[in-house]
Formats: C-alpha cells, structure tokens, sequence
C-alpha cells in the first residue's frame, strides 16, 4: 500500500476525520461500512469532494482514465467555490473489496496536511451529464419526481 491515501471534503475538519456511513444509491456493502473513505488518487478525492458539494443534487464517480476521475453531474451544480484535500497515513486503512483505488479505515484518522481546493481549478473532474442519462439516472434510483 502506499504511504499516503486522500480524502476530498466539503469542509474543514480539524482534529481527526471520524469514520462515518457514506452514501451510496447501489447500497455496495464496501461503501456500507462506518469508516474513513480514501483514494490512492489525489484527483478522485478531489472529484468527490466536488460532487458533494452544496448545489449538487444527483452525481456519481463513474471511473478513471489514466488517473483521472471522472465525476458525472445528473442534477445541479456545485455551489461552492472551495473543497479540502486530506493527505492521511495509511496503516489504519485496508482496500476496499471490488472498488478499484478505494480504501477504508475504521479508525479515526488524524491528517498529515489539509489543503484549500479551489473548486473552478479542479472542475474538469466533473462534468455535466446530457439529459438522457439524467433521466436514465433518475429511473434507475426513482427520483423522478427531482425533474419536475
């Protein structure tokens, strides 16, 4: 494993990051355990921060091409102009069965640097998804109802 993993944020956090449920509309048992959630892949943390964000209503993380996230954006917008970057120790973390780049720690986890992420500098990590699969997107997860 490497030395240090990352975790991307919407806020600052200061002391130590607290193991905590993430969420996931596939309901992926890896993603269903209380824990800290990093990446080997500075960019995906970063992606993920951003589409957590407030003005974002439906995202995911769909892949990696070359170590590039690529967030999609089904609904909304991200509103913010910041994110934060966590750079963590590794030893409490264990990768993630199945989830390419994931690890998790059950443990809280004290940062080794925190970094202010300005979100327009990053923003090519995401992007907007075309309206068939917003619509695929909010048939699969029934939330019509979000395109009224």
């Amino acid at each position: 494993m490497k030395k240090y993993l990352y975790h991307g944020s919407t806020k600052l956090i200061k002391g130590k990051l607290i193991p905590n449920r993430a969420k996931d509309l596939e309901k992926n048992p890896e993603n269903m355990i209380i824990g800290v959630y990093a990446t080997d892949i500075k960019e995906v943390a970063i992606a993920m921060a951003i589409i957590s964000l407030d003005g974002v209503i439906g995202a995911s993380l769909l892949n990696y091409k070359k170590g590039r996230a690529i967030g999609k954006i089904y609904l909304g917008w991200p509103k913010r102009k910041y994110v934060y970057l966590y750079t963590l120790p590794s030893d409490s973390f264990r990768k993630s069965k199945g989830i390419k780049n994931q690890y998790v720690s059950t443990k809280p986890v004290k940062p080794i640097k925190i970094e202010k992420i300005i979100v327009k500098n990053y923003i090519h990590l995401v992007e907007k998804s075309t309206k068939k699969e917003t619509l695929n997107w909010c048939k699969k997860y029934k939330m019509e109802k979000l395109l009224k």
